[in-house]
């Protein structure tokens, strides 16, 4: 095109340094100016920025079509209605899809900027744009076939330039997911992002200023309301710069009041504003900031029994967060469990190699069965569930992607169920470690465990029995007996 213009201008005699304007805008104007609608719908957007046909063209319901199936856009081993050890597949998982991944995540990394933008964005963060990705976001769900989903305030609705302004714009985008989720949809959990604003670079709960904590306050205030006027079943705090850089400029003891401070305030508007949903804290170790507060599991138990709290806190237990904590996701889920914590499940995972948060979507069966297996002990996780806390590759850039990551994280975990569920029922594993733990079986073992055992005691049978022999952990069949069930 532009060398048959450049001849034409040529025979107009018109300079060069024209010609070489008129084509570089002719360039620019077909990179910058990417349609917001996509050419195979039969429409496009009108003049009130409403979408006019589907989101996701082309895609079907996503059905259930069995482990031989080769159709991409169908379901292998998740089946809704499927009982497993008495309870439906889709209660034992409450698959949730988290809005900010989905329909927020831009491909951007501390390295490079966003490789995607899908057909309906219009690349700005309007009122009219955030209806637009709720309406998507409820498509989304209807045809991935779940009936739940995750938020952040400013992920939903844009900020505004007071608290006033941002929470009319959470209202309005919250008044149409209301009329868009029916009585069939609604928040497994809310949360307010209380992270990426400047105000929070030293924390919000934990933050050195008094008007940050109130500002932060205020918008958990709000983000409980809307969690509440939605139905959600749990509110989540995840403290994404509640710790420290240096302990050398912090006074930790006074941050960790004031955390406690901050939670007990919410306990107490929770009831207030009788709001039956479970309170969630997010373990996570560091990232962004050096140490954060809430460590690990074991972490934030001692924390919440510290202070009081531990009747009025779960767990969120995020995969990828244990591994970044030294642990397994399974150890982390079994800690979570001993202590009466275990509320719910970022369902993602890490890549070994790569040392920060990549929140991937879980594929690996056997850390799936792991997973379930903690979940099967838990006698499920409702009024929590499974919420998607993953994003697609940076290189995955088209629509579809996002059905075949959620199809295959779903995949997984109910592959790991029906792993676990055959584990459980065959009850090799079970009475290998009965068997490793027998010798407390007995009427010694029972008063030790009854805690009337005492050193006086102990010291007599030690004399009476001698050298103790120690048998075989057996791991190596532990870990055959595991291996067949995947």
């Amino acid at each position: 095109f532009c060398r048959r213009k450049m001849l034409e201008m040529k025979k107009m005699k018109l300079g060069p340094i024209l010609l070489l304007l008129l084509c570089l805008n002719i360039v620019s104007s077909s990179v910058g100016n990417a349609p917001t609608c996509p050419a195979d719908l039969g429409g496009d957007c009108s003049d009130s920025g409403e979408w006019e046909g589907e989101f996701f063209p082309g895609i079907p319901k996503i059905k259930y079509e069995g482990p031989s199936s080769k159709n991409p856009l169908a379901f292998k081993w998740y089946n809704a209605n499927e009982e497993i050890l008495g309870k439906k597949m889709k209660d034992w998982m409450r698959f949730s899809v988290a809005f900010w991944h989905t329909f927020r995540g831009s491909g951007g990394d501390p390295f490079g900027a966003p490789t995607k933008r899908w057909p309906w964005e219009d690349g700005t963060n309007s009122l009219a744009m955030a209806k637009r990705r709720m309406r998507a976001n409820f498509e989304f769900i209807e045809k991935l076939g779940v009936d739940r989903w995750c938020f952040h305030d400013r992920d939903i609705a844009p900020d505004g330039k007071t608290l006033e302004e941002a929470n009319a714009n959470l209202d309005e985008v919250v008044t149409l997911a209301k009329e868009l989720q029916g009585t069939k949809i609604k928040p497994l959990w809310g949360t307010a992002q209380l992270f990426m604003h400047p105000r929070y670079m030293h924390g919000a709960a934990t933050s050195s200023e008094v008007g940050v904590y109130a500002y932060a306050a205020a918008q958990v205030k709000k983000a409980m309301e809307v969690t509440h006027y939605l139905g959600g079943e749990n509110y989540v705090f995840w403290g994404g710069r509640e710790g420290y850089q240096t302990l050398l400029n912090t006074d930790m003891g006074r941050e960790l009041d004031h955390l406690a401070r901050f939670l007990e305030a919410a306990v107490a508007y929770k009831k207030k504003i009788g709001f039956n949903g479970t309170l969630l804290i997010e373990p996570k170790p560091q990232e962004p900031t050096k140490h954060q507060y809430d460590w690990d599991a074991a972490t934030t138990a001692n924390f919440l029994r510290k202070y009081g709290l531990i009747g009025e806190f779960k767990l969120n237990i995020e995969c990828n967060h244990a591994t970044l904590s030294g642990h397994s996701c399974h150890h982390e889920l079994e800690t979570a469990r001993l202590n009466g914590l275990l509320g719910n499940i970022d369902a993602n995972t890490g890549d070994p190699q790569i040392g920060w948060d990549t929140d991937q979507f879980l594929t690996d069966i056997a850390e799936a069965t792991n997973v379930m297996i903690s979940v099967i002990r838990n006698g499920g996780l409702a009024p929590g569930g499974f919420n998607f806390d993953a994003k697609l590759r940076r290189e995955s850039t088209d629509v579809e992607d996002l059905f075949f990551a959620h199809i295959t994280g779903m995949d997984t975990l109910a592959h790991g169920l029906r792993n676990a569920a055959k584990l459980i029922e065959d009850g090799s594993l079970a009475k290998l470690v009965r068997k490793r733990y027998e010798s407390f079986d007995t009427e010694i073992g029972a008063l030790i465990e009854a805690g009337k055992a005492d050193f006086d005691l102990l010291d007599k049978k030690a004399k009476e029995w001698g050298e103790p022999k120690v048998p075989s952990a057996k791991q190596e069949l532990a870990e055959m007996i595991f291996q067949s069930a995947l």
